[in-house]
């Protein structure tokens, strides 16, 4: 009888509230000991961009920024805060559209994110005029998590996906996708492999990540403040030098620009 396919994905609970320096890794650890979910080798763990982008210092006070006359003039067609819209053209590294009308702004990231607001968040966190950016590089950020793993660990050996909730071509509703990633390949290829009819598969290749960041967002609800899941059962590629780049669309094919 075949193995039946099987994929855990529980949510870590007790992690605190993150103010800034601590170690990720360690904390992350600890907490899925204590839940008695000790983390194993072959795990992947979901983690989300908020906790990160708190731990590196990347919440901004809009009292600190002083907004230019091209956000000044769109904040006023749009009642937009000036401020936000000037944090959001510093972080982008170019604008895709901007429109007065409906008060958007959908721009490329510095990190290469095509999203809206350059993924400039105000949920949970602290403080009425204080956002989070995103981390400055979150494919480094996830290498860190994972080498803090092993370190406390003794060497169990993760991969480590960074999650976000984004917008998505042609759907309503938000889904959690993937914006860095460690020790795992991101997209799993199935070109030159065969279908149960014998069809070679030409094109088909999964973002993989993104699925498990997706389902990771299940058991780590917003509201609920559980910031990381750990998904135990699902057979990824290691990869070593992995980086979230493959799972971002050249511009050349990108149908929307």
């Amino acid at each position: 009888m075949n193995e039946v396919p099987r994929i855990e994905v529980i949510g870590i609970t007790g992690i605190p509230e993150i103010t800034g320096g601590e170690s990720l890794g360690s904390l992350i650890s600890n907490a899925a000991h204590t839940q008695d979910t000790p983390l194993e080798s072959s795990d992947v763990l979901v983690v989300t961009q908020k906790i990160i982008s708190k731990a590196e210092h990347r919440l901004i006070d809009l009292n600190r920024i002083e907004p230019s006359p091209l956000a000044v003039n769109f904040a006023a067609e749009t009642h937009k805060d000036a401020r936000l819209v000037e944090l959001v053209l510093r972080e982008s590294r170019a604008v895709i559209r901007m429109e007065s009308e409906r008060g958007i702004i959908i721009s490329e990231t510095r990190q290469g994110f095509v999203c809206a607001n350059a993924g400039i968040d105000a949920s949970n966190v602290p403080g009425e005029d204080v956002v989070c950016l995103l981390p400055e590089d979150s494919d480094r950020s996830a290498r860190k998590i994972r080498d803090e793993i092993a370190s406390v660990t003794g060497g169990v050996d993760v991969a480590v996906v960074v999650s976000d909730t984004f917008g998505r071509a042609w759907r309503d509703g938000h889904a959690n996708i993937a914006i860095g990633v460690a020790g795992m390949n991101p997209v799993k290829d199935y070109r030159g492999t065969y279908d149960v009819n014998g069809m070679e598969l030409k094109v088909t290749t999964i973002a993989a990540a993104d699925e498990l960041a997706a389902a990771a967002e299940l058991a780590m609800a917003k509201a609920i403040q559980v910031p990381v899941a750990l998904i135990r059962g699902y057979d990824y590629e290691p990869m070593q030098d992995a980086t979230i780049a493959p799972l971002i669309r050249e511009r050349s094919k990108d149908m929307f620009r």
